[in-house]
């Protein structure tokens, strides 16, 4: 033990196999520093009370308070226990009648550093325009399942519905997916109170949830053809090529909308043939890329001192405007039921039209299916890197106007298990 100082604070460190760790105060018994195994540091107080519970609460931060302030803080909180009182238990008693807007706000300060940003700023949209909104008001102890059921029926039938949001992102349509997301969603917020003693029961986990219909829709080479006229003749026009460039790196490559927008020019091995993702939806990742795909992106203008293959058009932020870019495309091939997710779907349709497996068409996609991800670790498997040159030569000839035949439907079971698109 030692005196809590702020050189003492400053000079501690998380334990190398990531658990906290507490230091205790020479001179005050039952306060100490806690550093989490990510670093983070807090001021705590540990006690029994008279029924002989050990508590321990949290009474600030380093950056908020000064180790005599916490000291001080964490004297009184003794005090209390001395006469009686139950300061830990007193504050659980307080969030235990908070409002659902409140345990949505602790929620999204509870899971930094646990999920990934991306993850924070969707279950954020989601909170901000359908939870509190619908139930926000509730507390933690009144919500029953029907309130539930009866939000997830209001966000299906679009009583939550608005028009474009300032910043990044588009409208909150509503709709039976976004309800059934938002009740999912909700279900782990409650989860994560009951497994910090804030609620005893999980009234969305049993919520019968509205089923989401796959997308099964992709381009066949003559429509891909058709978008490759479309590309051609936005460009003759002037539209936004950096869009159009990437409604075609997504054709190549087969990735999702949100890993080639935000593709570094440091990720992409050209040597290796692959993308070495930082992040994405599976985490950390080697895409094999097919040659015709490199070859294109290799072609694209480079910015200099920008890390971003497909930059802002303003702003020093990787590319967002691709929806409206593609809704124009769709018009000019007039396409109705094509979205940005369909070029994926095309993607897997083209491989499983090349005759390759299901297995390799799960690790072009970037699945992390038993076995995948583990297998290529560390370099692509040249399977797959032959099956990517051949699935991106063969829709680079029909957005070219070269179509060698219709591609074969793609058999969605090969990513069952629970994976997605």
């Amino acid at each position: 033990m030692a005196r809590i100082t702020k050189r003492f604070v400053d000079a501690t460190k998380p334990d190398p196999s990531g658990k906290d760790t507490i230091y205790w105060d020479e001179t005050l018994r039952g306060f100490g520093l806690r550093v989490q195994g990510k670093g983070s540091r807090s001021y705590v107080v540990m006690y029994r009370t008279r029924d002989g519970r050990l508590r321990k609460l949290t009474i600030g931060t380093p950056g908020k308070l000064t180790p005599d302030e916490a000291r001080e803080e964490a004297r009184q909180r003794l005090a209390d226990v001395e006469r009686g009182g139950d300061p830990a238990g007193d504050r659980l008693t307080r969030r235990r009648a908070m409002t659902i807007s409140e345990l949505c706000d602790w929620y999204l300060q509870d899971i930094v550093g646990w999920v990934k940003p991306g993850t924070i700023r969707n279950d954020k949209s989601r909170i901000e325009c359908h939870i509190k909104p619908l139930v926000g008001k509730l507390t933690v102890l009144n919500i029953t399942m029907p309130d539930v059921v009866r939000m997830q029926a209001d966000i299906a039938a679009g009583v939550t519905a608005k028009g474009k949001r300032k910043g990044r992102g588009g409208n909150a349509r509503g709709g039976r997916g976004a309800a059934a997301r938002t009740v999912s969603m909700f279900a782990t917020i409650l989860q994560r109170a009951k497994r910090n003693g804030l609620i005893k029961e999980n009234v969305a986990r049993d919520v019968q949830k509205y089923p989401t219909k796959r997308r099964t829709r992709f381009l066949s080479l003559e429509e891909i053809k058709t978008l490759g006229d479309a590309m051609r003749a936005l460009e003759e026009r002037d539209d936004n090529k950096t869009g159009i460039a990437a409604v075609r790196a997504l054709l190549l490559t087969g990735c999702r909308r949100s890993e080639i927008l935000s593709l570094p020019w440091a990720w992409i091995d050209a040597r290796s043939h692959c993308f070495r993702f930082g992040d994405t939806k599976t985490g950390a990742q080697i895409r094999p890329i097919g040659r015709s795909a490199l070859e294109y992106i290799a072609s694209l203008k480079r910015y200099m001192e920008c890390p971003w293959v497909f930059p802002a058009d303003v702003g020093d932020g990787y590319f967002i405007g691709l929806p409206r870019v593609f809704a124009r495309l769709c018009k000019r091939a007039g396409f109705t039921d094509v979205t940005l997710h369909t070029l994926r779907h095309t993607f897997a349709s083209t491989a499983a039209g090349l005759g390759f497996s299901e297995l390799t068409i799960a690790g072009l996609l970037g699945h992390s299916l038993s076995g995948i991800t583990a297998r290529y670790a560390h370099m692509p498997d040249s399977v797959l890197v032959i099956a990517a040159d051949r699935v991106s030569e063969r829709i680079a000839a029909a957005l070219d106007g070269k179509i060698e035949g219709e591609v074969s439907h793609f058999p969605f079971s090969a990513i069952s298990q629970g994976a997605t698109l």
